[in-house]
């Protein structure tokens, strides 16, 4: 028993390494959320009539060991391994293919799972399935984006132009000034007229006496 167990530790360790192409399984990694269901198939791509085919764990920590799980055999149908929770598991065979159901899973179902042919004297092994159990998928961090700072656009004001005349004071008094000149202007000019009217009549008198 104990050199079956160490034969079977060292031909998993060589499938971990290498794997078969005569057994094909599907997929190669999982990563599923708590309490979801898995499955997994493993082919044999070989001329077996009716292949047994095993399936295993392996568990990393804390000691990296191997445990049968489950087995399809055509005369005594499904045989599970000890320990294995039989409501959670379940497989079945469509010719040369074995199918290997878990519902519910739990972080301590994640680990390499293997298909096995059992040979006389070789164990043929399938390139295993990783698969992780986790209660909150791991989110991808975006790439940040770098934001370009808008150019302001300088506006200039532009000069309201205003209908009309201004009414400031300034313009008001100018306004008046001129008026001022006029008037004084046009006295000065009435004046001088009369006065160029009267010397005109003095003249005209003079020269008729």
């Amino acid at each position: 028993m104990l050199l079956r167990g160490l034969w079977l530790f060292l031909a998993a360790q060589l499938a971990a390494l290498h794997g078969s192409s005569v057994l094909v399984q599907n997929p190669t990694y999982m990563q599923v959320l708590t309490n979801q269901k898995v499955n997994l198939s493993c082919e044999a791509k070989s001329s077996f009539s009716n292949p047994r085919i095993f399936w295993l764990r392996q568990r990393q920590a804390p000691v990296s060991h191997y445990k049968f799980l489950v087995v399809w055999d055509s005369i005594k149908g499904v045989v599970y391994g000890e320990g294995v929770e039989q409501e959670r598991l379940n497989v079945s065979r469509e010719v040369t293919r074995s199918n290997l159901s878990i519902i519910n899973v739990k972080p301590s179902d994640s680990g390499m799972y293997f298909c096995m042919t059992m040979g006389n004297p070789e164990l043929t092994f399938g390139k295993g399935t990783q698969l992780s159990v986790v209660d909150v998928l791991p989110t991808t961090p975006q790439p940040t984006k770098k934001t370009t700072p808008k150019r302001r656009k300088c506006q200039t004001t532009r000069p309201v132009t205003r209908k009309g005349l201004p009414c400031g004071p300034l313009v008001l008094g100018l306004l008046l000034a001129g008026v001022l000149i006029l008037l004084v202007s046009l006295g000065v000019a009435i004046h001088l007229f009369r006065r160029q009217r009267r010397a005109r009549l003095r003249f005209m008198k003079q020269f008729y006496k």
